[in-house]
């Protein structure tokens, strides 16, 4: 039976380099960066972080806040950009053909801590009534198909790094063998919490800010990279049948064509350059395409010793090293790592770099680390840069790996 093609017809982001799409479309021009520097009480030290500049409480009712943690104001508002973009606010029609899917890790990380206060410091005996809504890793999907009335799958992935890009893959993959007509597809985490931060900082992988500018901090794939960025933020899509999209008129921004996940079987913590190249062949092979046909690769690198240097070495074997390679970039450095939703943040962005013909910068490469030679895209944007297909990798801790392929045309 042939296959669907798998449409892009909504796309909505709230992140550290942007509110909406036009946002971050200027900043992957111009390379703004997003990351500055937060206190996390009552954690002594200062953090440097991809933060969000915007508060959100304001969009929702005294009745609905209880509900209501920051991250799920993250998806909820994100999702709603992605729907009013594809013109479907309400899903009531499609029944079953319509679904959810969402990638998240920590949950309500800011009512997990502040119910982890009352506990220990104040003796309470129990929490408040909504604090379960508002701590639960699905409430963001959950959130948003009551206010958009989806009734079909509502499903929540909880993959670490790749869990918003088995959302995506998950969903394009129900759309392409017919199960579906139309998914939102996406991810939120809202970790610039002490309870998150605290525990990063105990994997001794963060990186301290930068003394000179704090935004200049994170340096993927570079010889000075001192470690990760933590960020906050939300990305959503709207993927639809293609034919379906092209009988209502719907402006198409691209075409998710292909999905690879695989796992390491390794190490709950440290990467298997194996897994990943699995992962990469996958993809490239259901978009049926060859590793040349790739323009772009938004890679997952987090600006960590280890984890940079085994990525560049599975990304290496799979596109190459050479001047004529696939060109390869972190967004990571302006962004910051948004655990959980990170994943659909940058196939956004992978999305956007094609349609605005952008190469995005890894922001303060400096001197590349030879052990991470790749085609690199540099420090520094390149514009006019055409190409039809880019790929989005993500990995983390578990060894879940994920590579999502974005087409200008259905192939």
């Amino acid at each position: 039976m042939k296959k669907e093609a798998v449409a892009i017809t909504g796309v909505g982001v709230l992140s550290p380099i942007g509110l909406d799409v036009e946002g971050v479309a200027d900043a992957l021009r111009t390379g703004r960066s997003g990351i500055d520097r937060i206190a996390a009480p009552p954690l002594s030290r200062e953090f440097p972080a991809g933060t969000v500049k915007q508060d959100f409480a304001d969009a929702f009712t005294r009745l609905e806040l209880p509900f209501l943690d920051r991250c799920q104001q993250l998806a909820i508002v994100a999702a709603r950009q992605a729907l009013q973009d594809a013109g479907i606010e309400d899903f009531t029609g499609f029944g079953q053909r319509a679904g959810l899917y969402y990638g998240n890790v920590n949950g309500g990380a800011a009512a997990t801590l502040d119910w982890s206060r009352q506990l220990l410091l104040e003796d309470k005996q129990a929490a408040r009534p909504f604090a379960a809504m508002a701590i639960m890793s699905n409430a963001g999907a959950a959130q948003i198909a009551i206010r958009h009335r989806i009734l079909g799958p509502v499903v929540t992935h909880a993959s670490a790094c790749g869990s918003s890009g088995v959302a995506l893959g998950e969903a394009a993959r129900a759309i392409a063998d017919g199960y579906l007509d139309v998914a939102v597809a996406g991810g939120a985490e809202a970790p610039l919490t002490a309870g998150v931060l605290g525990v990063f900082s105990g994997t001794r992988a963060m990186s301290r800010p930068d003394e000179d500018d704090v935004s200049r901090t994170c340096k993927p794939f570079s010889k000075d990279r001192t470690g990760l960025v933590l960020g906050e933020g939300s990305a959503f899509v709207v993927l639809e049948a293609a034919s379906r999209a092209e009988r209502r008129g719907a402006r198409i921004h691209g075409y998710l064509t292909g999905y690879g996940i695989s796992n390491d079987a390794h190490h709950i913590g440290m990467p298997a350059p194996e897994g990943q190249v699995r992962s990469l062949q996958a993809a490239l092979e259901h978009a049926r395409l060859q590793p040349g046909d790739i323009g772009y690769l938004n890679a997952h690198a987090t600006a960590t010793d280890g984890g940079d240097v085994i990525e560049s070495n599975a990304i290496r074997s799979v596109f190459g090293d050479t001047d004529d390679a696939t060109r390869v970039s972190s967004t990571k450095a302006v962004h910051g790592h948004l655990l959980g939703a990170t994943s659909a943040l940058e196939f956004v962005i992978t999305l956007l770099a094609m349609n605005n013909r952008v190469l995005p910068a890894s922001a303060h490469m400096g001197d590349m680390d030879p052990r991470c030679k790749l085609n690199h895209v540099g420090p520094v944007p390149l514009q006019d840069a055409e190409f039809d297909h880019a790929l989005s990798f993500s990995c983390g801790f578990g060894g879940t790996n994920v590579a999502l392929i974005v087409s200008r045309n259905p192939g």
